[in-house]
């Protein structure tokens, strides 16, 4: 089989800039994204795509209308196709067995059986969404089950490790492209023919092939792996602004340790997106499905510990404001749970600004990138609160961090854009109420410039010249 049409069931953050660099770095190949959401196909269409990524319009726009298409008739473009990626959304179960915990592979289960409901020449078929071990398993099972004469199915697991906000980079200069197939000769040669799809712009030596197993649970490792490191030096933090040790320099110590090294070192309010929570809780229901609790417990300890950070912060806020936020203007600055994004998907700022709200804050939100709904639909989610016309009356949404920082008593920083560390924070600190404070929660402000200005700064992992105002205070002073 030559590879001469390819087509990607889902049209989110992981198949439409996947299946994009494909088509600017496969010309000779058709790549078609589908998806059943209208709307969303619509807006890949259109001026304004349903996601924001660095370098993804220029991609698009190169490649649309001649060798990638968006297009939500997906029996066509499953007919039609060669190689069908899976990439479908697998969000955590809220109900049932495993709520809260494993990975609900309803949509995985659909688009296999939409494939061998319509398809009628044989396919390789690749897991793109991030699933638990054996999944391609339980997709193969469905094929064959549903098989027509004539035609046959390989499974392959491709996990994407892409990082939100470099994705486009990432899938240009990617470390390493995983496929997983089966040991047989019919699975040696659909993983043959996915490495040269990729073999266009990846080194072949970056491409590593093994077991769908091996494939599926490095994914899920990999992510834990990186979310145990951030909460690891979280944990650490609150032992420095207890002794009087730097976060900074700390990590700083640890990261020159060639055993290391310095990423994924930097403190902060949490972890969040849609990738690390969600595949680390996934991990915990299937160790303690084969009972190995143990192990379930310390992947566990990993989201408790990002869990403690944020609210750590958002108690450091109020305690700080002589204890009560009650009918305070507070400003929010960033609400995607990281720079370069417009994803939410568990934010840091979703909780820190919940637990505000519920202290009676009246808050005032700032995101670049953020659409005004969004963040009104996470602030009113029941998760969050069970007073969703409360929650909007006391949250207004800006369009500038100017407008959105007067008059307040406090800003708090929870998310790394490059445009607040830019910000003319004497004008700002001459529209706020007095004492002006600043919590910075992704230790990106220049602080000792902060406090030259009037600030009261508190950040993470360290102790500032200005302190918390002592508890047995708090009680009585009021501003």
């Amino acid at each position: 089989m030559v590879i001469k049409k390819v087509c990607c069931i889902g049209a989110g953050y992981v198949g439409g800039p996947t299946c994009s660099v494909m088509a600017l770095k496969c010309p000779n190949i058709v790549v078609t994204v589908v998806d059943k959401s209208r709307d969303r196909i619509a807006q890949w269409n259109s001026d304004k795509l349903p996601i924001y990524e660095p370098g993804l319009d220029e991609v698009v726009k190169q490649c649309r209308g001649r060798n990638l298409f968006f297009s939500t008739d997906v029996n066509t473009a499953i007919k039609e196709a060669d190689l069908i990626f899976i990439s479908v959304n697998t969000p955590t179960k809220t109900s049932g067995n495993g709520r809260g915990r494993a990975a609900d592979l309803k949509y995985v289960e659909g688009a296999a059986r939409m494939i061998a409901e319509v398809a009628t020449s044989s396919k390789i078929v690749v897991e793109k969404s991030t699933v638990p071990v054996k999944a391609a398993e339980s997709i193969l099972t469905i094929l064959m089950a549903n098989q027509k004469p004539g035609v046959t199915y390989q499974i392959l697991s491709n996990p994407e490790f892409l990082a939100e906000g470099t994705a486009i980079n990432d899938l240009v200069h990617a470390d390493r492209v995983l496929i997983g197939g089966e040991d047989s000769p019919g699975g040696q040669a659909a993983i043959e023919e996915l490495c040269w799809v990729y073999e266009h712009w990846i080194c072949r030596r970056n491409i590593i092939t093994m077991n769908t197993w091996s494939s599926e649970l490095s994914k899920l490792a990999a992510n834990a792996f990186l979310a145990q490191r951030i909460s690891s030096i979280n944990s650490l933090s609150a032992v420095c602004e207890s002794t009087g040790a730097d976060i900074s320099e700390v990590a700083r110590a640890v990261g020159l340790d060639s055993r290391i090294g310095p990423k994924f070192l930097q403190a902060s309010v949490g972890f969040g997106g849609s990738c690390f929570q969600k595949d680390i809780l996934n991990l915990v229901y299937i160790c303690e499905s084969l009972n190995l609790h143990e192990v379930a417990t310390y992947w566990q300890q990993v989201i408790d510990m990002n869990d403690y950070q944020k609210s750590r912060f958002a108690s450091r806020v109020i305690e700080s404001l002589f204890n009560t936020v009650s009918g305070k203007q507070i400003a929010i600055l960033g609400f995607a749970f990281k720079k370069d994004t417009g994803d939410t998907r568990e934010s840091p700022a979703i909780h820190v600004a919940g637990k505000l709200l519920l202290e009676g804050a009246k808050l005032h939100v700032y995101d670049p990138k953020v659409e005004h709904e969004q963040i009104m639909e996470d602030l009113t989610h029941p998760s969050i609160t069970e007073e969703p016309e409360e929650v909007r009356k006391n949250v207004v949404l800006y369009n500038d961090p100017y407008s959105a920082t007067s008059d307040t008593h406090a800003i708090v920083l929870c998310t790394e854009w490059d445009e607040f560390v830019k910000l003319d924070y004497r004008r700002i600190y001459n529209s706020m109420m007095k004492p002006a404070y600043i919590f910075d929660g992704r230790k990106i402000l220049d602080h000792e410039k902060l406090e030259k200005i009037g600030f009261t700064v508190q950040t993470i992992g360290k102790r500032l010249s200005r302190t918390v105002v002592p508890r047995a205070w708090a009680s009585i002073v009021q501003v």
